[in-house]
């Protein structure tokens, strides 16, 4: 339990300072009252002000994979847990694994179970990784557990990189292709102007020159005003539709699973972030069944795990069947948001009772099929940008070329 620094007044009125040992500020006022003392003031003393800081650091899944596998390692070794601790805290080279490590050690060394500890650090310690190592310690196989966690991680950040991977370049050409055109508009049109100008006095000016000029003349004179209005649209979208309600949250996510019909397939992002959210719920899913946590425990776990509230929606009715006694393949495929050929093999999984090996297998054909649809979007995408780039680029040659076409009377 964390230390509180109190100032308190005794039944004489005599102040008196010192530290007290409890769960929360509430519990030690108590405490103090319990003890005929007037409390005036409680608050953390800086040892636990510093485990509390602790707890908010995030660490990178990269550290976290090698942390998890090393402990593993060295526990199968028959190192005691508390001293395999101590020597990954020392090895650490990041800081903040470092200090959440030198945390969890403290809290193992005074008696405290391991996921216990790692309870403590949410941002550091997955809620996944958690009640799997609470799974391990109550089952005898932890070293196994963390063997589990460390290759889950490992195959998660593989994941997230190659998603990100692919789509540095087309965002790379949207903002060059951006910047060359807001470029040419604020210095390169303006040169022009004054040949411009006498035709509109005689109304001869083209009307794309004409908006080719107004856009110039706004970007030049109120750039300032043009950032900001965007800047602020922007944030008023994030914290008014996205963050502030939940109901905006909601059409967020209905929004990220959007995708155009086309025949009977559904293409666009939209389903590739949905194929990537039910791949990691069901691996998720079937990593926790396959290492003993109860079955409604673990769907809570992964309802979160798929980063979107619809999908979270639809899996959170389907436990709901599970609870009465029924199956949950069932109610994902009546939701709409589960393919048709996922709900069939978690069906087949439940009738032949290997639901965890089914879910992850479904989770490695499903990261295929999504790794091949993200390379042919990408690959998409490309030609498509620089398509559009090259039309507005052909707009403004056009928008420039036809006053002076039209002077000398070829247009």
């Amino acid at each position: 339990m964390p230390d509180f620094a109190y100032t308190a007044r005794d039944a004489s009125g005599a102040a008196l300072t010192g530290t007290i040992s409890a769960a929360g500020e509430r519990d030690a006022l108590t405490t103090l009252a319990g003890r005929g003392l007037f409390p005036l003031s409680v608050e953390l003393n800086d040892a636990a002000r510093t485990k509390a800081k602790a707890g908010t650091k995030r660490v990178g899944g990269k550290h976290l994979a090698s942390f998890y596998s090393q402990l593993s390692d060295l526990l199968k070794s028959g190192v005691p847990l508390l001293r395999s601790l101590e020597l990954l805290e020392r090895k650490s080279t990041a800081p903040a694994l470092q200090s959440v490590l030198e945390d969890v050690r403290t809290e193992v060394a005074d008696g405290n179970r391991l996921a216990d500890a790692m309870r403590r650090h949410p941002k550091a310690f997955s809620e996944l990784a958690v009640s799997m190592i609470t799974a391990g310690e109550e089952g005898g196989f932890l070293e196994d557990v963390l063997k589990r966690i460390a290759s889950f991680t490992e195959h998660q950040q593989e994941l997230r990189g190659r998603v990100v991977g692919a789509m540095v370049y087309p965002l790379f050409l949207l903002v060059m292709g951006s910047g060359i055109v807001i470029a040419m508009i604020t210095f390169f049109v303006p040169n022009f102007a004054p040949i411009f100008e006498r035709m509109a006095e005689s109304g001869e000016l083209p009307a794309a020159t004409s908006l080719l000029m107004a856009a110039s003349d706004i970007l030049r004179s109120q750039w300032a005003i043009v950032i900001a209005a965007a800047v602020a649209g922007g944030l008023y979208f994030l914290v008014r539709y996205v963050r502030e309600t939940e109901e905006g949250r909601l059409k967020w996510d209905q929004v990220r699973l959007f995708g155009l019909k086309v025949g009977k397939k559904e293409v666009g992002f939209g389903p590739i972030a949905r194929n990537l959210a039910i791949a990691r719920f069901c691996r998720i899913l079937g990593t926790l069944l396959n290492n003993g946590v109860p079955i409604l425990q673990s769907l809570r776990i992964a309802k979160d795990a798929t980063g979107n509230r619809v999908l979270s929606a639809a899996i959170e009715q389907a436990s709901e069947s599970i609870t009465a006694g029924r199956s949950i393949a069932g109610p994902l495929a009546a939701s709409g948001q589960f393919p048709e050929e996922v709900t069939e093999m978690i069906a087949v999984g439940e009738e032949a009772n290997n639901l965890e090996q089914v879910l992850i297998d479904i989770a490695d054909a499903t990261e295929r099929n999504t790794a091949r649809q993200l390379d042919l979007f990408v690959r998409l995408l490309e030609p498509i940008m620089l398509t559009v780039m090259a039309g507005a680029i052909l707009f403004l040659c056009i928008a420039l070329m036809l006053p002076i076409l039209k002077s000398s009377g070829i247009a």
